[in-house]
């Protein structure tokens, strides 16, 4: 196979992957959206934010397995392992919730996460076989596929648990059948058609066969601690992640204490569907500033638009159309640091170890949102839901003063 004939095959692979992602976005994002008020129902609101951060660590743990899959056997089965864990997580949830039982709530979280880790993951599939001048694009393409499926869903969340209760199933668990449904139904099309595999062929054209001693995430760490251009890209996401997951893991609490039970969960979808569009509906637009403007013009924009996003929410008090401003500027910022600082990273490592690297920066940055969302429950309990919107805004300093190293960048950065 030549560059040549391997244009259709990334054609091929870009709509395969929208519709998964559009499958996939769904089932996170109804499960998500309820995660949070499942936990304070069964456990208290201090705890309510580390049942989204036990999914985002699921999800950033599974980057270690998944990885492995994918270097050896290519995208095609690392995808699919990742969404059939999630669809187990979504199923040990409901049974957590019949049972009564936090614990296996926050294990079924965790494995929950496969489903956000499968989403992630999708993104490197888009420009394994993507042209150094479309590669933001091309990422940006599969992150906006999301915007589909994951803004309707949450407003879905009463229907679906509506749809369960003829049998017997506890409040709440109804998303999280829903969610097993979806990720078992992107697992089952990727399996059977994700062929050729773009990793596989992206290896042969470059006639790159990375030895076992070569995928792990050891060479992975040395290969992005050398270079600045992949330190700063790996910083963005992960970064930017923290911010959004620390504000928005505490947002349906938020509102369920001026919302009745009644309308909570309706309230919430809306809210969630509007940050969710600010998260990927933008998506193709930032990814063709990332590739015109620059990977580091695109990360600082998104940094801006984070910090005017925590000034926004957490000023708000019981101002609910306030408050959804404030968390679609989050998912805006969100993307900008997303999509520019994941194109960075993915083009500032060898071929060798770019599937390595790029699951240690989804590593990187689950631990770094799970921190956010463990610690976020508390913060709002003991000094209020503006002291955790300030201190995501502090956050984001150190990313700053990175991006704006005076360091030799190459042409795009």
């Amino acid at each position: 196979m030549t560059v040549e004939t391997a244009a259709p095959v990334q054609r091929r692979t870009l709509r395969l992957l929208f519709v998964t992602q559009t499958i996939g976005g769904m089932g996170v994002a109804i499960g998500l959206s309820v995660g949070a008020l499942l936990a304070a129902r069964l456990g208290g609101t201090a705890i309510s934010g580390l049942a989204t951060s036990s999914g985002v660590v699921g999800g950033a743990l599974l980057a270690l397995p998944i990885t492995r899959i994918t270097n050896a056997r290519g995208r095609r089965w690392g995808l699919a392992a990742a969404y059939l864990t999630g669809a187990l997580g979504a199923a040990v949830v409901v049974a957590a919730a019949a049972l009564d039982l936090v614990p296996l709530l926050f294990a079924g979280m965790l494995l929950f996460g496969g489903g956000t880790t499968a989403n992630l993951q999708a993104r490197y599939a888009a420009v394994d076989l993507s042209e150094p001048v479309r590669r933001g694009r091309h990422l940006s393409l599969i992150v906006w596929a999301t915007t589909i499926g994951s803004v309707a869903a949450p407003n879905f969340a009463a229907l679906a648990d509506d749809a369960v209760h003829w049998s017997g199933a506890p409040a709440l668990t109804g998303p999280f059948v829903f969610s097993a449904l979806a990720f078992g139904l992107a697992a089952t099309v990727l399996a059977l058609l994700l062929r050729p595999d773009p990793l596989l062929t992206a290896r042969r054209l470059a006639e790159v066969e990375p030895a076992p001693r070569r995928a792990g995430f050891r060479p992975a760490l040395r290969a992005v601690a050398e270079r600045p251009a992949a330190r700063l890209g790996m910083a963005a996401v992960a970064v930017g992640h923290l911010v959004m997951v620390g504000v928005m893991v505490m947002t349906p609490v938020r509102l369920g204490e001026s919302h009745s039970d009644a309308d909570v969960l309706r309230v919430v979808g809306v809210v969630l569907s509007l940050h969710i569009a600010g998260m990927y509906a933008l998506a193709p637009l930032v990814g063709w500033l990332t590739d015109r403007l620059g990977r580091r013009a695109v990360v600082l924009g998104g940094v801006a638009v984070l910090v005017a996003a925590c000034a926004t929410a957490g000023t708000a008090g019981h101002d609910t159309p306030q408050l959804a401003v404030g968390l679609t500027l989050l998912g805006v910022g969100w993307s900008g640091t997303m999509v520019a600082g994941s194109t960075l990273l993915s083009e500032s490592v060898p071929a060798e170890v770019r599937p390595a690297a790029q699951g240690l920066s989804d590593l990187v940055m689950g631990l770094a949102g799970a921190s956010a969302g463990a610690v976020s429950g508390l913060v709002v309990e003991v000094s209020g839901f503006g002291a955790l919107t300030a201190l995501a805004a502090i956050a984001t300093v150190p990313l700053v003063a990175l991006a704006l190293r005076p360091v030799a960048v190459a042409r795009g950065v």
